[in-house]
Order: C-alpha cells, then sequence, then structure tokens
C-alpha cells in the first residue's frame, strides 16, 4: 500500500492480536509497518469494542499520556496508549469513566524486551463510548472474519506451494497470499484452537440461550480433535452500501468541504448502516483511492 494511503482497520480479537508477534518492518520512510497476526492477517490498524475496565494518566494535566485496558469479552484485554499525537483521543479519555463499554479504531505497535518477549498495545486514532448493541455488531463482525482467516489459513495448509505465487494462483488476493505465507513462515501451523475459542465466547455472549458448543476443551493445554472448518457464504451487500455511502457523501457536501462525519452516521443508520459498518464502508473507499479525509470532521469524493 502506498504511503498516505488510509489502512484497513482489522476486527481482531486479543488472542490474535496480542500473540502477532513479528513485525514487518516499513519499506521506506512513511510507509507503514504491520504486525503479523498467526492466522496472516497484516495489521497496522484495529478496530476493537469492549469494556474499558481501567485508564490512568501517567503524563501531567498539561500533558496527559493516558494507559488503558479494554476487555474483548471473548479472548481478553488489549492495552491501549494514547498521548499528544493522538488529541482527539485524549481528550474523549478525560470523559470516559471505567467500567464503560468503548470502541476504539487505532494503530497497533509493539515492544520487544530484551529477553525477546512482545507486547502489543494499540494507539487509538479515535475512542468513544457505544452501547450494547454496537458491540454485539462488533463481536459478530469479528468472528466472522476470524472464521474466515481460519478457513483460509487451513486451505492454505492444503496446498502444495504454499509462497505468495502458489497461494494467489489458487484463488489467494495478493494480500492474503502474502500474510499467510510469511505467517507460516514465521509460526508454523497455527493452534486453532485458541482462535476458535474466541468465537465460541464471542457467541455464547451473543446467543446465551443457545449453549453454543464448537467441541473444545476447557483447558487448552490439549489439543482438541480436528475440527471440520468449510466457508460459509456471507450473504454481503457491501458493494450496494458502499454506493449508499458515496451517494450520501455528495448530498451532505453542501458547502465544498465534505461531508459532515455526525450528519454521515446519523444518515447511514436511518440506511440500516451501522456506525460499525460505516467505518469499515469508508475504511474501503479510501482504500480505493475513491474519499478522502480533508480533516477529521469532514469526508470527500474524489
Amino acid at each position: 500500500m502506498s504511503a498516505g494511503t488510509r489502512e484497513t482497520a482489522w476486527r481482531v480479537f486479543s488472542s490474535e492480536l496480542n500473540t502477532a508477534s513479528y513485525e514487518i518492518k516499513a519499506e521506506a520512510e512513511k510507509m507503514p509497518s504491520y504486525q503479523l497476526s498467526r492466522l496472516g492477517a497484516m495489521i497496522n490498524r484495529v478496530l476493537i469494542a469492549g469494556v474499558l475496565t481501567e485508564k490512568e494518566n501517567v503524563g501531567s494535566p498539561e500533558e496527559p499520556l493516558w494507559r488503558g485496558r479494554i476487555q474483548d469479552v471473548a479472548s481478553g484485554t488489549v492495552y491501549i496508549n494514547i498521548g499528544r499525537y493522538q488529541p482527539e483521543a485524549a481528550a474523549a479519555m478525560v470523559d470516559i469513566e471505567p467500567p464503560c463499554l468503548v470502541a476504539v479504531v487505532g494503530k497497533v505497535k509493539s515492544y520487544t524486551t530484551e529477553d525477546q518477549r512482545t507486547y502489543v498495545s494499540v494507539r487509538p486514532e479515535r475512542i468513544i463510548p457505544i452501547d450494547e448493541n454496537t458491540q454485539r455488531e462488533w463481536l459478530l463482525d469479528t468472528a466472522r472474519s476470524t472464521w474466515k482467516r481460519l478457513v483460509d489459513m487451513k486451505t492454505a495448509m492444503g496446498t502444495i506451494d504454499k509462497s505468495v505465487t502458489g497461494l494467489t494462483k489458487e484463488g489467494f488476493s495478493e494480500l492474503s497470499a502474502k500474510g499467510i505465507s510469511l505467517a507460516l513462515e514465521q509460526y508454523g501451523m497455527p493452534d486453532s484452537a485458541m482462535f476458535l475459542k474466541s468465537i465460541q465466547a464471542a457467541l455464547r455472549t451473543l446467543l446465551p440461550d443457545k449453549n453454543v458448543d464448537l467441541g473444545l476443551p476447557e483447558d487448552l493445554s490439549e489439543n482438541p480433535e480436528e475440527i471440520d472448518l468449510e466457508p460459509q457464504s456471507s450473504g454481503d451487500d457491501s458493494e450496494d452500501k458502499e454506493e449508499i455511502v458515496l451517494e450520501l457523501l455528495t448530498e451532505l457536501d453542501t458547502e465544498g468541504k465534505g461531508a459532515p462525519r455526525d450528519d454521515l452516521e446519523r444518515r447511514a443508520e436511518q440506511e440500516g448502516i451501522s456506525s460499525m459498518e460505516l467505518e469499515e464502508i469508508t475504511n474501503t473507499l479510501m482504500d480505493k483511492g475513491v474519499i478522502y479525509e480533508p480533516n477529521l470532521r469532514y469526508l470527500k469524493r474524489i
């Protein structure tokens, strides 16, 4: 991806994010770096939702440096750090009191100690309070995307040629092929039980009366029996929703400086597009070079 292009915000559970210990270094100045997940996701930015369980200003009142912990319900804790270069998130943290459901969009960073332990955290660009319905949407979206990465990884492990070229020939996108091939090279075959456990926990939260059981042992020190991972159709209507968002951007840009984010979110909700779906759609449109951000408050068509 070229310099200045907005990176997609991945939906990942903490189990996948916190074990993404390998960093793909930026190839040039102002180019992005990535944390490589064990399922092949090349992660620069994430969208996380969960309970902010604690926060602390380890800086000063004049120059705050916020640290916090977010429990994602399904698998564990995500750590966040907010400093002077995240002014919108820093301002929001002043008024958010734990425990509180929040959504965070931010860059992923890692730190490796002298004994080669890698710790992953998120530097939020935005952090906002959310309701339970929004959290449930995130859990469902993240469970689906994690499942897809598991299916893709299993498919890749069944191929003879696991190089980027080989996987591309098998129908993988160039991005997926690169991530999966490198993940297999760096980590080897992933322990699917850990990620299935996160999906199971998410589904149990979403369907508390269904007693969801994927056949996983409570103690994951023993590997479960092989579980059949079959791709499932999602009935995705993302292209239609992209068109709706583009039409709204044109309609709301009444002064030539772009569509106000608040108005766009309100109108999108009226069209059946949730705030989290809107975030994903606008990120995708920016990746395609169709829209851009004149500033944090506006989005504009190119």
